[in-house]
């Protein structure tokens, strides 16, 4: 078994701040950022941030669906980090600021993978679908923000 990662990042207009408390909203805006592959989104505590604790489905392929219990925690300004309790699986959103009116966000998701031949095709194909999956809630997230002008 060897540690699995993947990750993907874009740049957003809008303030690091604003950004960061879009994501860090797990009751309103978060839904509204999930692409099809999340199924059964349910907030069982919390819900801004630190102490969240949220349900899913992630449907990463067609025959691999990944049942996710994460507790949210905010170990430094600017990053949630959503450890799974299900599994290995921990996810971090990193929020930095990317010029004026602009942020930087990247996501990383980390997990030991499965060993032998599984864990090859698993190491090899799962960071570039997860970071596929990531890359369309990070559009999401693009489009949620209202944009502002430069002040």
């Amino acid at each position: 078994m060897g540690q699995v990662e993947a990750t993907t990042e874009r740049i957003v207009t809008g303030k690091p701040e604003d950004v960061f408390d879009a994501l860090a909203d797990y009751r309103e805006v978060r839904p509204r950022l999930l692409t099809e592959q999340f199924s059964e989104y349910e907030v069982r505590e919390g819900g801004d941030g630190e102490g969240t604790l949220v349900h899913w489905r992630l449907q990463a392929t067609s025959k691999r669906v990944r049942d996710c219990l994460l507790e949210v925690s905010e170990p430094s300004d600017g990053q949630l980090v959503e450890k799974d309790r299900n599994s290995s699986m921990v996810t971090t959103w990193t929020v930095t600021p990317a010029g004026e009116g602009k942020a930087r966000v990247v996501v990383t998701s980390v997990w030991n993978g499965a060993g032998g031949i599984g864990g090859f095709f698993e190491r090899t194909f799962a960071p570039k679908g997860l970071a596929r999956i990531y890359d369309g809630v990070l559009e999401k997230l693009a489009a949620e923000l209202p944009a502002q002008s430069a002040q």
